[in-house]
């Protein structure tokens, strides 16, 4: 640190910070001395990117320069990025990808309370980025009971050696964490700080019968994760509820690759159907980000991604077959004054046709709101979603 003053700040603002969270409900009692004795500001490094959510923009800010306003920045509740590009990138200005983040403590202390950590128990975490998780865990349960992996060795490095400087010892492993940690299973909990697109079995795997995982979980349709608390059971399977949503960066190994899709579309609209629909711009929920809708739709419609594109004449939705050697896609285009939409669809699978039926599916449960949904990932890794309980599966319409 920076001397006293500094010293003083981070006093100041990390009791806040607490404060904050605490009269919020995101920090538990149970939590509070392990928060307070392991600090976020020992994990950060000098150089960290604040993120403002209204804004969707990152900016420097610098310990070295100014270390009253990193002080302040560190202690806010918004995420941190600490590393762009998978470390390819260099000076201050924000890189074109953020591969690693402190998460927004509000964030963090929810995940942990969701894992329902006790006395004795074993805990594998998944992406260890700057520590801080693992720092708490630590703090809390003994390093001897927490073990975490990160894929990237320079995070992993300087997660240690924060780590370490305030006298914590957790195993820091470097590693693909989509594969745990067999060594020193089995774990009661698993907590994962990375979204997740397909489940590993590894997970459940090394976590004992009646154990916890907690996952940000989602599907290719949009960014968007819902937290997820699976109870892994005697047959290897885990089934669990949607709590909230959320968005963390996507495991690398998982990550989309929108070059995959350069060859759909080709010469458009080439031999594509055209149709109409009555179906409204809202109903996409474009500009209603964490509603729940874009989320719920990719439950209900596997296998595809999609983007929209937004200029003067107005948006379109674009959707695209994920499956092997497919090149189905869809589009349906809104334009001002127009009634109904224009819709394009190709190939075999009719994306389109699938996300309509999804919608009225949905509308007619009465619009359920994410947390009636839930997941059930079986002992082979494949990923169920469900409406209400594991039995009500969602319609195989989408399917």
């Amino acid at each position: 640190m920076s001397g006293g003053h500094g010293k003083v700040d981070r006093a100041d603002s990390s009791e806040e910070l607490a404060r904050f969270l605490l009269s919020s409900g995101a920090l538990s009692c149970d939590w509070l001395s392990a928060f307070r004795n392991a600090p976020r500001s020992a994990f950060l490094p000098d150089l960290v990117w604040p993120y403002d959510m209204a804004t969707g923009t990152s900016h420097p800010v610098d310990r070295r320069a100014d270390a009253k306003s990193w002080q302040l920045w560190v202690h806010k509740n918004v995420p941190l990025t600490i590393q762009w590009d998978d470390g390819r990138h260099s000076g201050k200005a924000p890189g074109h990808l953020p591969t690693s983040s402190a998460s927004m403590p509000s964030v963090v202390t929810r995940m942990l309370s969701d894992l329902e950590v006790f006395p004795g128990s074993r805990v594998l975490e998944i992406g260890t980025g700057s520590g801080w998780n693992a720092g708490l865990l630590s703090t809390r349960l003994g390093s001897r009971r927490v073990v975490t992996v990160e894929v990237d060795s320079a995070v992993a490095a300087q997660a240690r050696a924060a780590l370490a400087e305030i006298g914590l010892h957790p195993e820091v492993i470097c590693a693909d964490g989509r594969f745990g940690w067999p060594a020193e299973a089995p774990y009661d909990r698993v907590i994962v700080a990375a979204g997740v697109r397909e489940f590993p079995t590894a997970w459940a795997e090394q976590t004992r019968p009646g154990g916890l995982i907690v996952a940000p979980w989602g599907t290719h349709y949009s960014d968007e994760d819902a937290l997820v608390r699976l109870t892994v059971a005697e047959d290897g399977s885990a089934s669990g509820p949607f709590l909230r949503p959320l968005e963390f960066m996507k495991l690398r190994a998982q990550r989309l690759d929108w070059r995959r899709f350069a060859e759909h579309v080709g010469e458009f609209p080439g031999n594509a159907t055209v149709s109409s629909t009555s179906v409204g711009l809202a109903e996409l929920s474009q500009g209603r980000r964490f509603q729940g809708t874009a989320f719920i739709l990719g439950l209900c419609v596997p296998h595809c991604a999609h983007v929209v594109n937004t200029d003067a004449s107005g948006s379109t939705f674009w959707f695209f077959d994920m499956a092997e050697g497919s090149r189905g896609w869809a589009s349906v285009a809104f334009r001002a004054g127009m009634r109904r939409a224009t819709v394009h669809q190709s190939g075999h699978r009719r994306l389109w046709d699938e996300v309509s039926r999804a919608l009225e599916w949905w509308r007619g449960e009465g619009s359920p709101t994410l947390d009636r949904f839930g997941l059930t990932v079986t002992s082979g890794g494949d990923c169920r979603p469900w409406l209400g309980d594991p039995a009500h599966r969602i319609p195989a319409f989408a399917r």
